[in-house]
């Protein structure tokens, strides 16, 4: 590894000193994600980093996403914008560093709207804007809470066609219990005592996602 290749793994030896932050090169993070080819490449599986930085596995993670959206819907730019969204919607970090999560959400968001070809003050380019807004939180992984110490609540995103999107807000430890001998992050969740959502939502168009960002 070269001097400018190491440098670019940190950002400072004080923030490796106080946060641990160190990281992972681009050549790892796409063996990692070749273990799991089918699920990282799959557009409606739900992947969390719980120490996302500024992107480094969820920026692959959507670019896998994007292309597969462009081989199962590119003869149709309805399906082809509304499915892309929905791939983003289906990615989410925590990030301790306020600065590292805004620049996951700044990276995502390019990602999202060169697949499209949309500039930042396009209608999509807010929506997703909207989305990264709760799927990528600032928060502590370990004790599941935000700065502010209340829990960390994520969006359960579902895409029903015809334009139409649903969500619902889950907690993040409920949800992590239930992964625990589920496998996935929200698996196929039930309305009962424990998993009911802390919030549901009216189905919603990509303009009226757009406009929770304005």
């Amino acid at each position: 590894m070269t001097l400018s290749e190491a440098q670019r793994l940190v950002k400072s030896k004080q923030r490796v000193a106080d946060h641990g932050e160190v990281f992972t090169p681009g050549w790892m993070v796409e063996d990692m994600l070749d273990l799991v080819k089918h699920e990282s490449e799959r557009i409606d599986s739900r992947v969390l980093e719980p120490a996302c930085g500024s992107g480094n596995f969820l920026v692959p993670v959507l670019a896998r996403k994007l292309v597969t959206v462009q081989l199962r819907h590119g003869k149709s730019e309805f399906e082809r914008r509304h499915y892309a969204l929905f791939a983003l919607m289906c990615t989410y970090g925590i990030e301790l560093l306020a600065d590292n999560a805004e620049e996951c959400r700044d990276n995502l968001a390019e990602v999202f709207n060169t697949f499209l070809g949309i500039s930042s003050d396009d209608q999509w380019a807010q929506a997703a804007r909207a989305v990264l807004a709760v799927n990528i939180v600032q928060g502590d992984a370990l004790t599941m809470t935000l700065v502010s110490g209340q829990p960390i609540t994520f969006p359960e995103w579902g895409y029903l066609g015809k334009g139409k999107f649903q969500r619902r807000d889950f907690r993040y430890d409920d949800l992590t219990q239930r992964a625990s001998y589920e496998g996935t992050l929200f698996g196929e969740l039930d309305d009962d005592d424990l998993f009911v959502p802390a919030q549901t939502y009216p189905t919603m168009t990509v303009n009226q996602i757009a406009e929770a960002a304005a």
